[in-house]
């Protein structure tokens, strides 16, 4: 193996293999280490296994709104979650297994080893010692487990185990109301596992608005117990023995548990001590978000490892930049994306642009609308969640929106699009919005927002009039 390179790569997850496609375009001197299983955490653990087990929830589920449109004989339905998971890996090995493509032609520039950086410019693998001009860190993240809770043996599941499950427990407790708790848990209820959620902070998947918050957890507390804003204590006294979790004084007995805490860099161990500078309390050196550069070394961190956005499309774009910038002999600041983050619950649940907490002490109105009365909602049985819009209030620009609604996930990309073209809200409502669709909601929060700016900004739109024999609040 030639042990002197122009570019070093640590990791093979989205980052890292991001970062590769820009190194091929300007250097074959280059390897690629990778510790544990190739593929990314993306097509192995997450976004794409826990689709595939969201829509086998979502499909089953759905079956409580076939009365309402005249479909009857649901009470003879039922689910085999062993058939549920088997098709979950069979489309995760799948989507693995295109990933791994990407480095089986790489030969003897792909090494499956524990790195460790030894200096700027060095790193230990096994007894041997690399050198390159470059250096990309990009080692991903893995979920985070309270030492004490390891004597549940298998009973405790991670995103790192739920989908190799041949069986589930009959009871879980998700401990964790992030977008990943959230998602595992209304799909194990989904498929008929008896669920209880467990946080100890009162806001869930990320939400920060209070109204949206208080929305989406009365919209998920029909579905399965939850119990926010007080500290989870696991008991386990046998490894046979039923687990119990105490929040606030409650016991609740169950036969498993889904450990949802966060994901933790995977920093430890990778050497940065070597390096000479400072980190956080979580091992974490300073990055620029810009061009992904540890401190002025020859260095670049990118993906979960830092801790910035844990999302797939952040870590794809930091490994762009730093494949682009340690490929280069000069540095480039490359501008981020409009913040965009998703929970794949029914509703979706979403934050785009700034968040309500972000805006807490700057001049915003707010505009809202439920979607309980939403004309398209209500005839696909899908009426249910809130969406509120935040504007400057000195001159309408839209800054950002969290929402929990029907095919949020649409709605969150056309404010994406806008937040990140710095349009206002007059600017939004010009464009056509078609009738019924799920968007005429949106429409409404934006005719709100500008009813709330102050006065002489209230300007009407080419909508402004009301549709023909048809009543505005149930059909926008």
């Amino acid at each position: 193996m030639k042990l002197d390179y122009d570019i070093i790569i640590i990791g093979a997850g989205s980052a890292g293999l991001s970062a590769l496609r820009e190194i091929k375009k300007h250097t074959d001197n280059f390897v690629i280490i990778n510790d544990g299983p190739w593929g990314t955490t993306c097509a192995r653990v997450g976004c794409m296994p826990s689709k595939a087990l969201i829509e086998s929830a979502n499909a089953f589920y759905r079956r409580h709104a076939f009365e309402a449109f005249g479909i009857i004989g649901t009470e003879k339905l039922s689910i085999d979650k062993k058939r549920v998971f088997e098709r979950v890996r069979a489309l995760r090995d799948h989507f693995v297994s295109g990933i791994i493509k990407d480095t089986e032609s790489l030969g003897n520039r792909a090494v499956s080893a524990r790195a460790r950086l030894l200096g700027p410019n060095h790193v230990q693998i096994g007894d041997k010692k690399l050198h390159a001009k470059r250096i990309i860190l990009a080692p991903g993240s893995r979920p985070i487990i309270p030492p004490e809770w390891q004597k549940l043996g298998k009973r405790l599941l991670t995103s790192d185990t739920l989908f190799d499950q041949e069986t589930i427990p009959d009871r879980m407790a998700v401990i964790g109301m992030g977008p990943i708790g959230i998602e595992v848990a209304q799909a194990l209820s989904r498929i008929g596992v008896q669920v209880y959620g467990f946080s100890r902070n009162p806001l869930i998947a990320g939400i920060t608005d209070p109204l949206i918050n208080q929305t989406i957890t009365g919209l998920i507390s029909r579905e399965f117990p939850l119990f926010l804003g007080n500290k989870v204590e696991v008991v386990s006294n046998a490894e046979n023995s039923a687990i119990t979790i105490m929040a606030d004084d409650n016991p609740i007995e169950v036969d498993g548990v889904f450990a949802a805490l966060g994901r933790q860099p995977n920093v430890d161990d990778l050497g940065l001590d070597t390096l000479g500078i400072a980190v956080n309390d979580q091992g974490i050196p300073n990055v620029n978000p810009n061009t992904m550069q540890i401190e002025d070394l020859p260095i670049f961190l990118a993906g979960d490892a830092n801790n910035h956005l844990p999302l797939l499309h952040e870590a794809a774009d930091e490994g762009y930049i730093a494949g682009v910038n340690a490929s280069a002999n000069s540095f480039t600041c490359f501008q981020r994306r409009t913040p965009l983050a998703i929970t794949f619950s029914d509703p979706n649940i979403v934050t785009v642009g700034a968040s309500f907490q972000q805006l807490q002490n700057k001049s915003i109105c707010v505009g809202q609308v439920s979607f309980e009365n939403q004309g398209r909602a209500r005839v696909a049985q899908l009426n249910k969640g809130m969406l509120r819009i935040y504007a400057d209030s000195k001159n309408g620009k839209l800054l950002g929106s969290e929402l929990c609604a029907p095919a949020g996930e649409h709605l969150a990309h056309l404010l994406a699009l806008a937040i990140s073209q710095s349009l206002t809200v007059w600017d939004l409502l010009q464009i056509p919005f078609y009738h019924p669709v799920l968007e005429e909601g949106l429409r409404t929060a934006l005719r709100d927002l500008v009813s709330k700016l102050p006065p002489g900004m209230n300007r009407s739109d080419l909508s402004a009039c009301p549709g023909f024999n048809t009543d505005i609040q149930g059909t926008e």
